[in-house]
């Protein structure tokens, strides 16, 4: 089996603040697949450690007030590519991440209210008809 999963997931230090959400629940789940390490907000251009960002009306928008929304486009779309020759079979992601939330996102308000909702690569990767895995599903498992 294919999987793309969140870098960060992985233990790569590309998080909004520098650091990491290493899984041991995803790594022992991934253990015998075939592995892609994803992350759209580095691939689109954005620097570690950056500005948090929040979705607000499909838009992205950092903590500062800025639209970061076409780094997140061009990520989305170049990683997009990247995984069409794959043929992925399930996509485990970051829960609430502006790209990787599956269930639920931040509301744009930088309050820590979460709403139902999908991140803007998990959007396109269901699109797409890839099946999505929140970390946070396998790891209460």
């Amino acid at each position: 089996m294919k999987i793309a999963v969140s870098a960060c997931l992985l233990g790569r230090n590309c998080k909004y603040n520098g650091g990491n959400n290493r899984s041991q629940a995803v790594l022992d789940f991934l253990k015998g697949h075939v592995v892609i390490p994803v992350c759209p907000e580095v691939t689109g251009g954005l620097p570690v450690p950056r500005v948090p960002v929040e979705l607000k009306g499909g838009r992205a928008i950092n903590k500062n007030g800025e639209d970061v929304t076409a780094y997140f486009r061009r990520g989305v779309e170049q990683t997009m590519a990247r995984l069409s020759a794959e043929e992925i079979d399930l996509a485990i992601l970051q829960p609430r991440s502006p790209s990787c939330g599956c269930r639920e996102i931040y509301d744009g308000s930088f309050s820590g209210k979460k709403i139902s909702g999908k991140g803007l690569f998990a959007q396109a990767l269901a699109d797409a008809g890839i099946p999505l895995q929140s970390a946070e599903e396998l790891e209460n498992i």
